[in-house]
């Protein structure tokens, strides 16, 4: 049996298939998304108790807002989530295999923490302290969506992939450096004007591009932090791994092989080692000649 006759190396059979996402990616969307069925069935209650609010500074009981806020999207404008998780579809798996499942869901959380952090100190400097205790909590500035997030995963895609062809805009194409340097100064020229009537929270946005580029620049391992056990969980179906004709491959290397696929898939294959590689490309090379 090849290395790539294995039963997680086949493609999806023909056909319609139902299945468990299998990539940390699309569980963040479908959570995303079962979180915008909820707000649109109860949403006063959820936007109230979860949307980021602007007092939350000087309110710090309420800090949870500056994760909750990145699962909820605008009831008004449907296209808000559509193309919020499109963009994270697009991008988000090839960081995730290139990072790692563990560390994709550490930096995509975390870029939402500092895009909130970096609103929330910009409406902080603009209206000051005071006047947000005193303000009433329907006129508190408020911000839903993942665009913070999202922008840091778009920031992390250009970095390692800079010449990347790409549609701005779905419609010009580009590469990928261009692309979001472009985003990066539409955000900035939108956060200068400060327009009362644009509904973008583009400091957010820059602050999600910021976490992105400090990430790749100072190459952050940030699920190094959390307990080993941490990951995203959803139930799925897991295929049992079959291993043939013994005596054309060891159970001692299927073992390892298996092991470090495993790896690729958990951690991304910037993790291997240079033995797991060079073992890796071994069995390959050994298993392509058999084939032919």
């Amino acid at each position: 049996m090849g290395l790539y006759d294995r039963d997680y190396s086949h493609g999806p059979e023909p056909g319609f298939h139902v299945s468990k996402p299998t990539t940390a990616t699309m569980q963040l969307v479908l959570i995303t998304g079962a979180a915008y069925l909820v707000q649109w069935l109860a949403r006063p209650m959820v936007e109230q108790l979860f949307a980021l609010r602007a007092d939350w500074i000087v309110r710090p009981w309420r800090a949870y807002e500056l994760l909750t806020y990145g699962f909820l999207h605008s009831t008004v404008d449907v296209g808000h989530i559509l193309i919020n998780m499109l963009i994270l579809f697009m991008f988000g798996r090839e960081i995730e295999y290139r990072y790692g499942r563990r560390e994709f869901v550490v930096f995509y959380l975390a870029g939402m923490v500092v895009s909130g952090l970096v609103w929330s100190v910009s409406e902080l400097l603009s209206i000051g302290p005071a006047a947000l205790r005193a303000m009433p909590p329907n006129l508190l500035p408020g911000v839903v969506g993942a665009s913070g997030a999202i922008t840091a995963v778009v920031a992390l895609f250009a970095l390692n992939f800079p010449r990347r062809q790409v549609l701005f805009m779905f419609i010009i194409p580009m590469p990928m450096w261009l692309a979001a340097v472009i985003g990066i100064l539409y955000d900035i020229r939108g956060a200068i004007a400060r327009d009362p009537n644009d509904n973008v929270a583009f400091m957010a946005h820059l602050g999600g591009a910021l976490f992105g580029v400090l990430y790749f620049k100072f190459n952050w391992s940030l699920s190094r932090f959390l307990p080993e056990d941490f990951r995203l969980r959803m139930p799925r179906h897991r295929p049992k791994l079959r291993v043939h004709e013994p005596e054309e491959e060891p159970d001692d290397l299927a073992v390892k092989l298996d092991a470090i696929l495993k790896k690729i898939q958990d951690e991304g294959q910037d993790s291997l080692t240079w033995n797991e590689r060079r073992l890796l490309e071994k069995a390959s090379r050994r298993y392509q000649q058999k084939r032919k």
